[in-house]
């Protein structure tokens, strides 16, 4: 990859200089009067639009989150499922993040739709759905994603590959393809309550649009506000 001077490595540094790289967004504004009346029937907007121009896994989320000691750790994660409720999305409880959220319920969602120059910001708490919606979202997963859960001992330090694959290659001689996977009880699903939900639109020489949904005290309801860029 690089010699000792630098070599390869720092010449291919010195010519991709991120400062310079630069795109003119140039798609139609967003605008108070055209958005939805709450930010769920807003967000189901943007995200057929995402998935009809074709976008890879426009379902892909950063989790962002921080324990009690105030530290943030951000990941991707795959959306599963969104209503007037909030945000869903599945991991192992004794992951990195689910200890963070067992410790801090606060988190922050991203949807990175570049493509479209749009993105949606939200801020929110999370907290676990009931045990019954996991499993029924359990049943639906590949055989093989499956035994994963049980496999991955998510976020926990292993001594090599060959540990991970034995583990799943035991769980999958016991739990052969066509038969019934329990679900792990470490494992299942949270929903995110927003409290903000920002839908951003790129616009030229990064006047973008930024127009953020707030909840009301009581719940009663959102108030939508303009930020500058």
């Amino acid at each position: 990859m690089t010699d000792a001077e630098g070599g390869p490595a720092r010449a291919a540094s010195e010519s991709l200089n991120p400062a310079a790289m630069r795109k003119q967004y140039r798609r139609e504004g967003l605008d108070a009067s055209a958005l939805a009346a709450e930010p769920m029937e807003q967000f189901a907007r943007w995200f057929a639009d995402a998935a009809r121009d074709g976008l890879y896994e426009p379902n892909a989320m950063i989790v962002s989150t921080a324990g009690a000691d105030g530290t943030p750790d951000s990941r991707t994660v795959l959306l599963k499922q969104y209503d007037r409720r909030g945000f869903v999305f599945y991991t192992n409880h004794h992951s990195r993040k689910g200890a963070e959220i067992a410790e801090n319920p606060r988190v922050a969602l991203l949807f990175p739709w570049h493509p479209l120059a749009r993105q949606v910001r939200v801020t929110g708490t999370a907290a676990k759905v009931p045990r019954e919606e996991t499993a029924a979202y359990f049943r639906t997963r590949p055989h093989g994603s499956r035994i994963g859960a049980w496999a991955s001992e998510q976020s926990a330090v292993v001594p090599d590959r060959a540990t991970l694959d034995r583990a799943y290659a035991d769980l999958a001689a016991r739990h052969p393809e066509g038969e019934d996977v329990p679900v792990p009880p470490h494992w299942g699903g949270y929903r995110v309550t927003p409290r903000t939900v920002e839908f951003w639109q790129g616009r030229e020489n990064r006047l973008h649009d930024r127009l953020r949904y707030v909840r009301l005290d009581g719940d009663d309801g959102w108030r939508i506000e303009r930020l500058a860029p």
